[in-house]
């Protein structure tokens, strides 16, 4: 593999005993966005940047984007289609380069318009995938995802060339991760990283959203990191670990309590980057400065947190996956194929997602101690394999209980407990 790209300096980071912690962060203006980067890369953190696009170029309404970046509209990310090439190429200007990589991140099941602007401004870093960029977030059929994605992972495999290894981050354990046990989370982070190889990609990272209880998911880390290293061998691949992505703590000290508990679960796991949230979250679009906050809180609990990994291949989590896995990839050749027929017999089916093409007869519960356990598997192939109680199915009414599961968690604070290590208490706290 280069040593140059996305990929490259996360792993040179790694080796040296860093976490690389990254926002999310898109402003719609150039000046703005530019800054933006700037103080992710002067932070007191190891990062990389970020450009978060915006809704309108997401879903491909780029003559609404257009009309917004000519009337100077501000939008809720930047518009890397719509503004010209040499505007981006100014953003970046002295600010990307090897020492510090920048990620687009979109949210598009079509994203092809995006990879040629990203490849135009000498970018070659982003994410998504076939599944998780469109099961949660519409209505684009799914058969038109997996094509969109073969032709964009195609297309920015071709960036490939002498110091350029074009990178690709799964979403997949995210999707709808917050109610979804993480079985079935992890295989489908496994199961995107394969299509993206298979279309070309040579450089990927694997996602997994923290859940509800630590131990689980340091259960599941360790079975990603061991699917990867059976089944991705000639990969450059690393782990990402994202703060919790459900209702955030609406308390300061709850929000530095759920953020210290992500970068300490991907410090102890062995996972080399960390996506964080901050203590805005719950209220609003965060500020540059709690961004920059966010990430340097979560690089000093890094600093002081040791290495613990698990045994990835004797967990509940890796016999669920492994199964789901198998069973997707024996349906057929081409991948792409074998992923429309799993959903389409309920092989694989996301728990409380609308999605038409989400089978739908999936469902979870927290456990008393905090675990994603499942009620109903529906079709997929699970039996005997995971621990099924119908009994515990969440109602309708339980759901926004269950959504609110880990806020309450960290929230709570009696009247001893300390404000976490490094982040100073606000007056009268």
């Amino acid at each position: 593999m280069t040593g140059t790209g996305f990929g490259a300096f996360v792993r040179r980071a790694h080796d040296a005993g860093h976490l690389v912690v990254q926002p999310r962060m898109g402003m719609s203006g150039p000046d703005a966005m530019r800054a933006g980067l700037l103080a992710t890369r002067d932070a007191a953190a190891t990062t990389v940047g970020t450009i978060t696009l915006d809704s309108y170029t997401r879903v491909g309404d780029l003559e609404s984007a257009r009309l917004a970046v000519l009337e100077g509209v501000a939008l809720n990310g930047y518009p890397i289609v719509s503004h010209p090439a040499a505007t981006t190429r100014g953003v970046l200007d002295g600010v990307h380069g090897p020492g510090f990589p920048v990620q687009v991140r979109h949210g598009s099941a079509a994203p092809q318009d995006i990879f040629r602007a990203l490849r135009a401004v000498g970018l070659d870093a982003s994410e998504g995938g076939p599944i998780s960029y469109c099961l949660p977030y519409g209505r684009v059929p799914l058969r038109e995802s997996v094509a969109h994605w073969a032709a964009s992972c195609e297309l920015l495999a071709a960036a490939r060339g002498p110091g350029t290894e074009p990178h690709l981050e799964t979403f997949g354990g995210c999707v709808l991760g917050q109610l979804c046990p993480p079985g079935l989370l992890v295989a489908v982070s496994v199961l995107e990283g394969l299509f993206f190889h298979r279309h070309g990609i040579r450089s990927i990272s694997l996602s997994y959203a923290q859940q509800t209880d630590p131990r689980q998911d340091a259960e599941a880390v360790a079975a990603l990191r061991g699917l990867c290293a059976r089944l991705l061998p000639d990969t450059d691949w690393h782990i990402v670990i994202y703060a919790y992505m459900g209702l955030f703590p609406e308390t300061a000290p709850g929000a530095y309590r759920l953020l210290g508990t992500a970068a300490q679960l991907a410090v102890a796991s062995g996972s080399e980057r960390l996506i964080v949230k901050t203590v805005a979250e719950s209220r609003r679009i965060p500020t540059v400065t709690e961004n920059i906050t966010a990430l340097e809180y979560a690089a000093a609990v890094a600093h002081r947190t040791d290495r613990a990994p698990l045994d990835g291949t004797r967990t509940q989590t890796y016999a669920e996956a492994s199964a789901l896995i198998e069973a997707v990839l024996a349906l057929d050749d081409d991948l792409g194929t074998a992923l429309l027929t799993a959903f389409s017999e309920g092989l694989l089916d996301v728990p409380y997602c609308l999605h038409p093409d989400n089978a739908g007869r999936t469902r979870s519960y927290i456990d008393a101690g905090g675990r994603l356990c499942w009620a109903d598997i529906g079709k997929m192939p699970l039996t005997g394999i995971a621990d099924v109680r119908p009994a515990q199915a969440i109602t309708s009414a339980g759901l926004l209980d269950s959504l609110s599961h880990v806020r309450r968690s960290y929230d709570h604070r009696g009247p001893g407990d300390p404000w976490p290590s490094q982040v100073p208490a606000p007056r009268g706290a």
